[in-house]
């Protein structure tokens, strides 16, 4: 069978169309990844995707959809909370498992009630449905390997197995979408992505993700939706994944690497890795940009089978918010082949000031007993107080002016560095790297296996990299700017010149694992740093 790649345009979509409506099977460009598309209503075209891919028939399909209206053709019953999901987020990355129709047959649902429903935003997915049917589409890779994010990869795995590919160029999300049950009484994620359960929860007020994700099925439990069974997303050299703090990971990969292997690691870490000599390293990303994680993962695994590596060691992003999706991927590459780097929970909690960080350090230290708190301000007050730190020292050998009888005086120091860029980034970089030292020690000594780092500049000091969880609290602008005008004693002009060279909430929650809400109610923040220890820290 001739396979034929075209690029999407209107033509080629009315191509595509009229082969599925045929009973053929076309590669198709969505959002996620690339899909083997066939009729969802025809049993016998459903059955050449398993053919094509070599897929065991026990995993179901999703059904791929263009309108709302078709949600009745397809699922026996829609509950209204479906509907606020479909609202907030299709089209879009996100699946709903749901009662399926008569009209669905046992071949798309591997024999289950349910059926998974998704409206792909990709304007060629969404055209060709248009054109021709709802669509049964899982990834268009050979089962088991790495999904495709372009459609060369489609061509790499599918040719003369299926007679057209569409190029609708590089997929933007780059694992596949979110898939959450919704036959429950409560939202339960079965495959994380880049809708997360706290987006699902904002919108429907509960959410909980299915144990699976983290650890695979149980022997003999049946998979409610792709992706939970057999080992997915692998290159042909075995993966070590290194899961912990990055820092630790990056260790530790250090230590089992031979000349033999590869690497998957953190843009912070690829240049480290080049210059002890390691060779077939690449990057997903800042390690904090799980956006980029997901985009880069899949080409990243496929490139390794260009390679001769015998062995993979990956570092894992971190697990919570975003990361989830890439980290489910990774962890079921590895066939669930884990180490884990980092013994302790080490949280970083950072944003603006008067943002109530260290009101939510309070609570949650009265949440958990076994939670130490190390306030990183503290600590760097603390060091210039102690002669025997050195810290002082350093910083009186690089700024002279600003030592009074051999101590810092702190309003010269601010006047000295605060006018003048660079030598605020020299301060910085000595009082850094001295609080991570003083923090380091203090972590590996204290008892407690929870620790909560108070980080005002959390990622600018690369102190994120100690971390195996990053928190930004978010306040309301006004209750904010309250709050520091009366701690400060500052003029309102003050307190909004101070706000304004901040971070804005945008910064936090691009960089940030998770998230917490500040509205200037007590209450409500007990309540946030409740749900936050009984949810996160298990």
């Amino acid at each position: 069978m001739e396979t034929r790649l075209l690029k999407g345009c209107e033509e080629s979509y009315a191509e595509a169309a009229r082969l599925l409506l045929a009973g053929e099977v076309v590669g198709i460009p969505t959002e996620t990844v690339y899909g083997l598309a066939a009729n969802a209503l025809d049993p016998q075209a459903v059955k050449k995707i398993f053919e094509a891919k070599g897929r065991p028939q026990d995993n179901p399909l999703i059904v791929h959809i263009a309108d709302l209206a078709q949600l009745d053709l397809v699922a026996s019953r829609v509950p209204e909370s479906v509907y606020r999901l479909a609202d907030a987020f299709w089209p879009g990355p996100l699946t709903m498992i749901l009662p399926k129709s008569d009209r669905i047959p046992i071949e798309v649902s591997a024999g289950l009630d349910t059926v998974g429903v998704r409206m792909p935003a990709h304007k060629a997915a969404h055209r060709i449905i248009e054109l021709s049917s709802p669509l049964a589409a899982p990834s268009a890779n050979t089962s088991g390997k790495p999904s495709p994010t372009t459609a060369n990869h489609v061509f790499e795995d599918m040719t003369e197995r299926i007679p057209l590919i569409i190029d609708g160029g590089r997929c933007t999300v780059g694992v596949e979408s979110t898939v959450v049950d919704m036959t429950g009484d409560t939202p339960r994620v079965l495959r994380p992505g880049a809708i997360t359960e706290e987006m699902i929860a904002e919108v429907l007020g509960d959410a909980d993700t299915d144990i699976a994700t983290k650890k695979g099925l149980k022997k003999g439990e049946k998979p409610k939706s792709p992706g939970m069974a057999y080992r997915h997303y692998a290159p042909k050299a075995p993966i070590i994944l290194y899961e912990g703090a990055p820092e630790d990971t990056f260790r530790r990969i250090c230590e089992e690497y031979n000349k033999e292997d590869g690497i998957i690691c953190f843009d912070e870490y690829k240049a480290a890795f080049k210059e002890l000599g390691f060779k077939r390293v690449y990057s997903l990303g800042p390690s904090w940009d799980h956006r980029a994680h997901d985009r880069r993962l899949f080409a990243v695994l496929r490139r390794f089978d260009s390679t001769k590596a015998v062995r993979i060691h990956a570092q894992c992003p971190r697990e919570y918010g975003a990361g989830e999706g890439s980290v489910n991927r990774l962890r079921k590459s590895a066939g669930f082949v884990c180490v884990r780097c980092t013994e302790k929970t080490i949280i970083g909690l950072t944003g603006g000031s008067g943002s109530g960080k260290g009101f939510f350090c309070r609570l949650l230290a009265e949440e958990r007993p076994d939670i130490r708190v190390i306030d990183t301000d503290a600590v760097y007050h603390g060091l210039l107080e102690d002669p025997q730190s050195g810290l002082t020292e350093a910083l009186l050998a690089v700024f002279p002016t600003a030592g009074n009888d051999g101590r810092i005086d702190r309003k010269a120091l601010a006047a000295v560095v605060f006018s003048d860029s660079e030598k605020l980034a020299v301060l910085n970089r000595i009082a850094h790297a001295a609080v991570i030292a003083a923090c380091r020690e203090e972590i590996d000594a204290c008892p407690q296996p929870i620790v909560l780092l108070d980080v005002p500049l959390l990622f600018q000091s690369g102190m994120d990299r100690m971390c195996t969880m990053t928190v930004g609290m978010l306040a309301d602008r006004e209750v904010t700017l309250r709050r520091i005008i009366s701690r400060d004693n500052l003029t309102r002009a003050e307190g909004e010149a101070r706000l304004q060279n901040q971070p804005q909430d945008k910064y936090y929650l691009s960089h940030c694992d998770l998230t917490v809400k500040n509205n200037g109610k007590a209450e409500d923040l007990e309540k946030a740093a409740a749900v936050f220890a009984s949810k996160y820290l298990i």
